[in-house]
């Protein structure tokens, strides 16, 4: 009878010891719950919940809550764990790393672009790169992965994946011509030298693409990447001069040229392949191409009178040689942001924002804005819109009614690229809106 008794006492506090850890597990499941709650209902009020290009998505009946998305994510607070079920919180701040689609360990996440009610134009790719023009490959930005860690690794994945048709005795001059030499660009054209493809690539500006255009001291990259004929770059919190520093020393001991200055104005197919035509006049045949020339090749200009002034400008190179001018900054996005904050220490400052809040800025970024706005460093002016600029004021309007007359020596617009339809479309390349489209998704077995 004692044993019996002792049983049930060990039995019973085995019990109860068991449900006290599981009533102190779900108190805590439904903390970090409300806590996941709170930071959603902050972001829809700021704007930043309803992601603006490549976002992750989570299939709740896959998800097992391992956590191990988020611990992946090099950004802050982009998912969370919410009723046992991992959810995105800050959807717009997603840059397209990857990093939660590699770490999941059940493959519950899909990275999409677009959403059921915002549409983003894309060219058509299928899963290898390849365009609906047999030959004619695109990776990178256009294709909808501007990171430039998996930009490169797409460039790599789009050569290893055209060199299979490639005729080693065409009678075409080169076996693929690249087109752009962005992040996606290198890295298909180093990959391109590894497999010994007689290769060309063709760039409007100069090496780096749209990261030469960035401010120097701007961080373009903060996760590891893998570079073919260089192995894994271990940098983190990445500048642009270093990044290009690496490039073009990669570049010379490959004894590989860029040909800059050369804007790509046509593509004609021929038996076999293309021609290649360049605003200079000069043409080039090859079996290959492959497109890596980015959304923002072409700058989205205001249409405004006096845009064509010679003091408006659609990058920063060198904010640290602008002093004591009267400064417009245009846009709403990280760019635009981070410019402002670049001149603001030694310039009169004005940033300009159609919107009354912004919707898609990392956090470090939004954090440096409020400080400098706060400390009177520059002026923010949200809901408002350029009207005119004149040689030396420009005129704002302002929630569309009233006008705001600024003192200005220089402008800078930020308001993105366009994609340019109308080339794809000549070279044959179907253009297609997704509206919610996984661009990267785990096959199902």
């Amino acid at each position: 009878m004692e044993s019996f008794l002792e049983k049930i006492l060990i039995y019973g506090a085995v019990s109860i010891f068991l449900v006290g850890v599981i009533y102190i597990y779900i108190r805590k499941l439904r903390r970090e719950s409300r806590i996941v709650g709170e930071k959603i209902r902050i972001a829809k009020e700021e704007g930043l919940h309803e992601p603006v290009s490549l976002h992750p998505v989570v299939d709740v009946n896959s998800c097992i809550q391992s956590g191990a998305c988020i611990r992946a994510c090099p950004e802050h607070d982009i998912l969370g764990i919410q009723n046992g079920k991992a959810t995105v919180i800050n959807a717009s701040r997603c840059v397209g790393h990857g990093a939660c689609f590699h770490a999941c360990p059940t493959q519950a996440i899909s990275l999409f672009i677009g959403t059921e009610k915002r549409g983003v134009d894309l060219p058509h790719v299928n899963q290898f790169f390849e365009s609906n023009v047999r030959g004619i490959f695109i990776a990178g930005e256009m294709g909808g992965m501007g990171l430039i860690k998996n930009a490169v690794e797409q460039g790599r994945q789009a050569v290893n994946n055209l060199a299979r048709g490639i005729e080693r005795n065409s009678e075409m001059e080169y076996d693929l011509i690249v087109v752009g030499a962005g992040p996606a660009g290198i890295g298909s054209t180093l990959e391109a030298r590894r497999l010994k493809l007689k290769t060309i690539t063709l760039e409007q500006d100069t090496l780096g693409g749209t990261v030469f255009t960035f401010p120097r001291a701007k961080i373009v990259m903060t996760s590891p990447m893998d570079l073919p004929l260089y192995g894994k770059v271990k940098l983190y919190e990445t500048g642009k001069t270093e990044l290009l520093e690496l490039w073009n020393e990669v570049l010379s001991k490959n004894d590989i040229q860029i040909a800059e200055k050369k804007k790509v104005s046509k593509i004609e197919q021929q038996d076999g392949g293309f021609e290649i035509h360049c605003n200079d006049g000069s043409s080039y045949t090859t079996q290959r191409v492959l497109l890596a020339i980015g959304r923002r090749g072409t700058p989205r200009k205001l249409n405004v009178p006096g845009e064509d002034l010679p003091k408006v400008f659609y990058r920063l190179l060198e904010p640290e040689l602008i002093t004591g001018k009267n400064v417009l900054v245009v846009g709403g996005g990280d760019s635009a942001i981070e410019s402002a904050l670049l001149l603001a220490p030694q310039n009169k400052v004005t940033l300009s924002y159609r919107k009354d809040t912004f919707s898609r800025l990392k956090p470090r970024n939004k954090k440096s804005l409020d400080e400098a706005v706060k400390a009177k460093k520059l002026d923010l002016v949200l809901n408002s819109n350029v009207a005119s600029i004149e040689e030396t004021e420009v005129q704002l309007q302002v929630n569309d009614i009233d006008e705001l007359t600024l003192a200005n020596d220089l402008v800078y617009i930020f308001a993105g690229g366009e994609l340019p339809t109308e080339f794809l479309k000549n070279a044959g390349i179907v253009i297609t809106r997704k509206f919610g489209e996984a661009i990267l998704k785990h096959e199902k077995r």
